[in-house]
């Protein structure tokens, strides 16, 4: 592997974060105001990040047995992440919540992009910018050893037919963040869509190429819808 270029290498990270709650079912027990009240001291935490962080949240009550909400999260300082979920796991809302997943990354360009890229470019390129799209499909990625065994020349040949396959697929726009020992995988990746189809089809394609044979293990996977704001995903929670 070639070694970076010394302007682009000290440019800034995002950290970014996918993080899943469920909700206990005896929170939904509660006396209504109970809840009410939890749910806005929650929110309330959540807006006191803006500006800090971008958060986008997102709804799996439908989708998922195990979890029932989203945040994604970027931010440059990974404090903000350990601050601002202390904050929310202390409301009222949040003593009913357990963490049954989290992914954590950073945002950095492709290896297997133009090997010269102009500083100039560097950061826009090696940002996470959520998009206005309904939808968001995350999983985990990791690759088999032999993987990253194979000559880079190799790689990167068997990686513009991945990457082919994905330009064929305009409608659905995908973030990678890179998670070599932040987290256990080696990857997570984000694709955001108006069209469920389109996804459905660009994964039943991209398993017929080279690159899948090397794929250990991209799951658990999560549908994820958008809400309007927080408050509205977390209305989506039966309380």
């Amino acid at each position: 592997m070639s070694a970076p270029n010394t302007e682009t290498a000290n440019l800034p990270r995002q950290f970014v974060q996918y993080a899943f709650f469920a909700v206990d079912p005896q929170w939904r027990r509660l006396p209504e105001d109970e809840r009410a009240a939890g749910k806005e001291e929650f929110a309330r935490v959540v807006d006191d990040y803006r500006g800090r962080a971008v958060i986008v949240p997102f709804s799996t009550v439908a989708t998922r047995p195990d979890c029932d909400f989203c945040l994604w999260r970027i931010a440059y300082d990974l404090e903000i992440f350990q601050e601002m979920t202390a904050r929310l796991l202390a409301t009222g809302l949040g003593k009913y919540l357990t963490r049954p997943y989290s992914y954590l990354g950073q945002a950095k360009t492709s290896v297997y992009e133009d090997e010269f890229i102009h500083p100039s470019q560097e950061e826009k390129r090696s940002r996470v910018r959520p998009g206005e799209f309904k939808y968001m499909f995350v999983y985990p990625f990791v690759k088999t050893r032999d993987w990253f065994l194979l000559p880079k020349e190799e790689r990167g040949e068997i990686m513009k037919e991945h990457i082919r396959v994905g330009h064929e697929y305009p409608s659905i726009k995908l973030n990678t963040i890179y998670s070599f020992g932040l987290d256990d995988q080696e990857w997570v990746v984000a694709f955001e869509s108006n069209r469920p189809s389109d996804f459905v089809d660009l994964v039943m394609e991209l398993r017929h190429t080279a690159s899948s044979r090397y794929t250990l293990r991209d799951t658990p996977i999560f549908t994820c819808l958008r809400g309007e704001n927080i408050r509205a995903v977390l209305d989506t929670l039966g309380g």
